[in-house]
């Protein structure tokens, strides 16, 4: 049993969104206020008091992928206040598709703000998995149903069958763009199995459910020769770099070891691929990678920042099951994209890694 009271002066926040849950009957409500410090300082540096989340480093946009993002920590954080903020600004901003998905893209400097009305199937997913964890945290049912629409259009129009004949499905990263010359594009990092399949049972809407199913055996497939790419092409020959898109294993990509684990499959060969990679190219003073060649693994930028630092720390602890994870506290000071990806992080080993406290 932990002592609260010393723990709470002296556990870095952080730290203390994870060890208070190992003690007996401390439970998530009581981690949430804990780590109360933590959300309120991503609130003051990302999110303005409309409800727009802001990406500081592109153009100061808003993006579906950022909206749901912050939906889904509020739900964690229990902040109904700002999950409605989140909510309704992006339903008055980026719900303005003639179908129930979002608009992928606000710019704020711009006369249009939307000039390109495409979707992006990852944002309408956290978005969806949101309203769905809100409906049940909040006790508000319409969230529910917003999420049932977004449901039905991802199976319709984003979910498709791999070219193979195999009858297995993937997700598509948007309506349209990415089916071309007999090949469809794909980004492995769109894959939330965890928010498919809570997305899917809430909802009835099967094909989510299946289509992460899919995802597990398609990144293994992957993973067999590397690391997995940002981009690749799918096609009836089989899987092949992206001739259009980014083929490195970059910022996009470093979110898949993160959202495996967090499904509880932290023993995946993607997940256990890029924690070696991150276990070798450790050294005092030197920044973790984020773009790397996937098949020979030459590190091609690295980044000092902790969000950064705390996918390599929760992908190697959860990959060796280790007792402990280099987690560096939470500061605002980095920018919109990792400063989220380490307060995932954190909720990831609150909920499936307790192991992987901080240390």
């Amino acid at each position: 049993m932990i002592n609260r009271r010393a723990f709470l002066t002296t556990a870095p926040a952080l730290g203390a969104l994870v060890l208070a849950g190992r003690a007996s009957g401390y439970g998530r409500d009581d981690i949430a206020k804990v780590a109360g410090p933590v959300w309120q300082a991503w609130k003051s540096a990302f999110l303005t008091p409309e409800g727009r989340v802001i990406d500081t480093l592109q153009q100061n946009a808003s993006h579906s992928e950022g909206q749901g993002y912050g939906m889904v920590l509020a739900t964690y954080f229990d902040d109904a206040d700002a999950f409605r903020r989140m909510f309704q600004w992006t339903e008055r901003h980026l719900a303005i598709r003639p179908d129930p998905l979002l608009s992928w893209r606000w710019l704020p400097a711009q006369a249009n703000p939307v000039p390109d009305r495409n979707n992006a199937s990852d944002g309408d997913l956290f978005y969806a998995w949101a309203l769905v964890r809100a409906a049940t945290r909040f006790g508000e049912r319409s969230y529910l149903r917003r999420a049932q629409e977004i449901a039905d259009a991802l199976a319709a129009d984003c979910i498709v069958e791999m070219p193979d004949a195999s009858g297995s499905t993937v997700l598509l990263p948007a309506v349209h763009g990415f089916v071309h010359d007999g090949r469809l594009t794909i980004n492995p990092s769109y894959y939330m199995p965890l928010a498919m399949r809570e997305l899917a049972i809430a909802t009835g809407v099967s094909a989510l459910a299946a289509c992460a199913q899919t995802s597990d055996g398609l990144l293994d497939t992957l993973a067999r020769d590397g690391l997995v790419p940002d981009w690749v092409d799918i096609s009836a020959q089989g899987i092949a770099p992206s001739e259009r898109m980014p083929a490195n294993t970059g910022y996009e990509a470093l979110r898949v070891p993160l959202f495996l684990i967090w499904s509880r499959m932290e023993g995946h060969l993607a997940v256990r691929r890029m924690a070696s990679l991150y276990e070798r190219t450790r050294q005092p003073g030197l920044g973790v990678p984020t773009v790397i060649e996937p098949l020979s693994g030459v590190v091609l930028e690295s980044s000092d920042d902790p969000g950064y630092q705390a996918l390599a720390g929760l992908a190697v602890c959860s990959s060796q099951r280790a007792l402990g994870a280099p987690i560096p506290p939470f500061t605002s000071a980095q920018p919109y994209y990792p400063a989220t990806l380490q307060l995932f992080s954190m909720i990831a080993v609150t909920e499936t890694s307790p192991e992987c406290v901080p240390i």
